[in-house]
């Protein structure tokens, strides 16, 4: 005679788009609205031989990485990402900063329902290839001010 197996059901907890924090030297964690998915590119090389086709693994590349903040008025998001930028790139000079002192690295710790963290990736050598400072509307009903970034990262870690 078979055993029915009981394990029909497994019960879990998945993980929800809201809990998170991120952690940016300069930023405060309270204005971060969002952040786009941490995602990987990894190329690949065709060797031929004869009449067939095989692939090894080329470059690896971490995909740029989207995020928008809240714009407060009291503490400026607008110019806690200006500092950043002016670390890449100083607009009154000409000047360009050094690699050391523009790129950041970046922490996501992803929170279980009790505010414990469940997971957590290491965002290394950041740095901002776009800024967009929101846009202003006369027709707006009083939408929050946010900011748009994307980023570049060298390489992500995903510790847990």
């Amino acid at each position: 005679m078979a055993l029915i197996d009981n394990t029909f059901f497994t019960p879990f907890e998945p993980k929800q788009k809201n809990r998170f924090l991120l952690e940016i030297d300069g930023i405060q964690s309270f204005m971060i609205k969002k952040i786009g998915a941490i995602s990987v590119t990894q190329n690949s090389i065709p060797l031929n031989y004869i009449n067939v086709q095989r692939f090894v693994k080329g470059k690896t590349k971490w995909d740029s990485i989207s995020m928008e903040l809240f714009d407060p008025i009291t503490p400026s998001g607008a110019q806690a990402v200006m500092e950043w930028v002016r670390l890449h790139h100083e607009s009154i000079t000409g000047r360009d900063g050094y690699s050391d002192f523009y790129k950041k690295d970046l922490k996501m710790q992803i929170l279980g329902p009790v505010g414990d963290i469940v997971s957590e990736w290491e965002i290394r050598g950041a740095l901002i290839t776009k800024a967009a400072f929101g846009d202003y509307d006369w027709d707006d009903d009083g939408t929050a001010q946010t900011i748009s970034l994307d980023i570049q990262p060298d390489y992500c870690v995903l510790n847990f």
